[in-house]
């Protein structure tokens, strides 16, 4: 049952900001801009907290066997931990309980309209004037409010990058994010393209649930197992930090004990160094590479009724595509000019502060391998702190408002990553979270 909400009170508001969207990452806004005393109002489409991880909302991406791919202690909010009872690596549906449990615990439901789609979001004048929010709600009807800026947290994977292919497929044909159950999958022949994090788990559903599958891959992967030596494979190490090179060397050999040659199985080698792409964290796709229960093919070249031609001159048939090609990042409500948007993402200092405005911000446009849901509590406590600072005019405030405006920083520690869309937003974890929290410091907080 959803929780009793309170409702949010319309009429001038050009006191509050507005915050789209009540996921993780706008949970922890939520959260800090209480805390720094900051008025908000909170909008969610929705009818309650936990975003995509809640697999019964709207744009929800999610599927039955979906678990985390990154341990609970590495991912937690470090003053929220989940409970004892909860597994290593937790189901979606217990994401969402814990997700539900945090906006309890700090009481931030009445903060929300749910139900409420943001349909445009404009400033007012000059810069620092305001916004104009017109959103829908449950009802049907349209509201329009001025806010004293905007903070987007509507998440990075809603939108599906779907690919075109040459020729007509006479078979089904679907994206991951219309994927929901292993049942889809009886009695097919199935081909997944894309061997992501989502398209290895997707792919051992079909090997179950199917009547055969394959994959197709356009480039190689790093593969990690979920455990080392009985423990979740990301938390171990890091007490000590290593230059990436030794970094590289080390983490390589140990998966190569651990992993083996993922090439006997099939695979193409991947073509970048390890951790200049995300590695895949799977314990099962290679065991069934291995066991004959799985076919890799090399990228599509054509497609012709139900038989699918590959990029080396093979071919076979299939009943259905599930395309898990990932997603793109979408903020419909707002131009993009308004972002800064270059290429595939928006440029914004340290992922999240627009270089020219204080009252307009993005939030969780962020990725790094184990960054977890603190490091993005700390995104948001930095610009809490910031917005703060500008209101009591802070030499903390000053200084990052200085910086921000003198050139796009990404924080990605000299790595270069592969440039792909969904790598537009990827940064250096170490590099990332060392920036953020020195602000915060900076910024009056605790963090070192």
């Amino acid at each position: 049952m959803s929780e009793q909400r309170d409702a949010v009170p319309r009429g001038s508001a050009t006191e509050k900001y507005a915050l789209i969207g009540a996921g993780p990452m706008g949970l922890a806004m939520a959260k800090v801009l209480r805390e720094q005393g900051i008025a908000f109002q909170g909008f969610e489409l929705n009818s309650d907290v936990g975003g995509l991880w809640d697999i019964d909302a709207p744009h929800s991406t999610m599927y039955e066997t979906a678990h985390l791919i990154s341990s609970k202690s590495m991912t937690e909010f470090s003053d929220f931990p989940m409970r004892a009872d909860v597994a290593e690596y937790p189901s979606h549906r217990e994401m969402r309980s814990y997700f539900r449990d945090f906006a309890r615990h700090y009481d931030l439901y009445r903060g929300y309209s749910f139900n409420s789609e943001v349909l445009s979001c404009e400033p007012v004048g000059e810069a620092g004037a305001g916004w104009q929010l017109r959103w829908r709600d449950g009802d049907g009807a349209e509201h329009s409010d001025v806010f004293a800026g905007v903070l987007i947290a509507n998440g990075t994977l809603a939108e599906p990058n779907i690919p075109s292919f040459k020729g007509d497929f006479s078979g089904e044909m679907i994206h991951s994010a219309q994927y929901r159950d292993p049942r889809q999958f009886a009695d097919k022949r199935v081909l997944i393209v894309g061997a992501g994090n989502s398209g290895c788990d997707i792919a051992v559903d079909a090997i179950h649930h199917g009547a055969s599958c394959d994959i197709s891959m356009r480039r190689g992967y790093y593969f990690v197992p979920k455990y080392v030596f009985g423990k979740p494979a990301d938390t171990m190490g890091g007490l000590i930090q290593l230059p990436m090179w030794l970094k590289r060397r080390i983490d390589g050999m140990i998966l190569k004990w651990f992993v083996g040659d993922p090439q006997k199985y099939g695979f193409p080698k991947p073509d970048y160094a390890l951790y200049e792409s995300h590695p895949v964290v799977n314990s099962l796709i290679l065991f069934h590479a291995g066991h004959g229960d799985l076919n890799v093919r090399p990228d599509i070249d054509r497609l012709d009724g139900k038989t699918v031609h590959f990029s080396d001159g093979s071919s076979a048939d299939y009943d259905m595509i599930l395309t898990a090609t990932g997603y793109l990042l979408h903020y419909p409500f707002i131009d993009k000019e308004l972002l800064n948007w270059q290429g595939s993402a928006p440029h914004l200092y340290l992922n999240c502060m627009h270089p020219n405005r204080d009252d307009l911000f993005v939030l969780g446009m962020v990725e790094a391998s184990g960054l977890g849901w603190q490091g993005r509590h700390e995104q948001a406590e930095m610009v809490a702190r910031y917005l703060k600072g500008l209101q009591s005019g802070s030499a903390g405030a000053q200084r990052l408002k200085e910086e921000k405006s003198a050139g796009f920083e990404r924080a990605t520690g000299g790595m270069q990553y592969l440039k792909l869309a969904r790598m537009a937003y990827y940064v250096d974890k170490a590099t990332y979270r060392k920036a953020v929290t020195g602000w915060i410091k900076a910024l009056g907080g605790r963090a070192a």
